[in-house]
């Protein structure tokens, strides 16, 4: 199976530069995270273990620590294979207390407000709930590892909800410094920008936004990681205080949905999973 990724995101560096963020394109759409310091590498999330093991040997990286979002098998299945391996025992294996039983190889289960070392670099732990029950998001000087809560142009389904928890999950997520880059677990950026744009088609930093990434795309780069800012000015799960995003909404989906922030997001959320922009393609967007 291909990957929608051929030229991964070139690393950066956060906490200050003590940690290196290498991008993993894995099976057709998911982005692992490696986390290098001092010689050791630290993922999060995966739906398998051989992309792992394989770049850190040929980089002569120790493989020591693995970070869970959630407990979905696609982000669990690094924990899965590296048991296979025979390699998660004595690992240190950081996830959601709130759903530790389902973690392979917990060691290390934290919530909201718990802080995680790596080398030398601390980062804090988010509850963000909505996706599904337990989620955290890791939040590292510079980043933030958000799983399946907030994607780029986009946030995750609503399996466990409600909605009012995933819209708060997101607020919090919108909070931090404009400057974080929003490292999520999915290449979905151009279907969350088609839909973004069915609902919000006056918002010119949208369509800047839609430029950009259509020609990143179009040679197999990554628009992953994006911003906070970036988001708060594009995404449409964060824009429910645009009168022409509230309008929209309401005339797609033949009902009113008020002013209030959470029942705008929970009525931004049920259209899209209607799924009817699909059938636009990418007819009427400002390429």
């Amino acid at each position: 199976m291909s990957h929608v990724v051929t030229h991964p995101t070139p690393p950066f560096r956060i906490a200050g530069g003590l940690l290196e963020v290498h991008q993993l394109p894995s099976l057709q759409d998911n982005l692992i995270w490696a986390l290098v310091a001092d010689g050791a590498c630290a993922v999060v999330d995966g739906p398998e273990a051989e992309t792992v093991t394989a770049w850190c040997a040929a980089r002569g990286l120790r493989l020591t620590t693995v970070l869970n979002t959630h407990t979905h098998w696609d982000h669990i299945g690094v924990n899965k294979g590296l048991a296979r391996m025979g390699r998660l025992a004595g690992m240190r294996v950081v996830g959601p207390a709130g759903a530790a039983a389902d973690v392979p190889g917990m060691t290390e289960p934290v919530d909201e407000g718990d802080t995680v070392r790596l080398d030398a670099a601390e980062g804090r732990v988010l509850r963000t709930e909505g996706h599904i029950d337990g989620h955290v998001s890791f939040v590292f000087d510079g980043a933030v590892f958000c799983g399946d809560t907030m994607f780029a142009g986009g946030c995750g389904y609503l399996f466990d909800g409600p909605a009012a928890k995933m819209h708060a999950s997101l607020q919090r997520l919108a909070a931090l410094p404009g400057d974080t880059r929003v490292c999520c677990a999915h290449e979905y950026t151009q279907d969350n920008l088609r839909f973004a744009w069915s609902v919000e088609p006056d918002n010119a930093a949208l369509a800047e936004r839609i430029r950009r990434v259509w020609a990143l795309r179009a040679e197999g780069r990554c628009a992953v990681p994006s911003t906070v800012a970036e988001e708060r000015a594009t995404n449409p799960f964060l824009r429910g205080h645009s009168p022409t995003l509230r309008a929209n909404v309401a005339r797609q989906l033949g009902q009113a949905v008020g002013d209030d922030p959470a029942a705008v997001f929970a009525a931004t959320r049920a259209l899209k999973d209607l799924k009817g922009y699909r059938e636009r393609g990418d007819a009427g967007l400002p390429l």
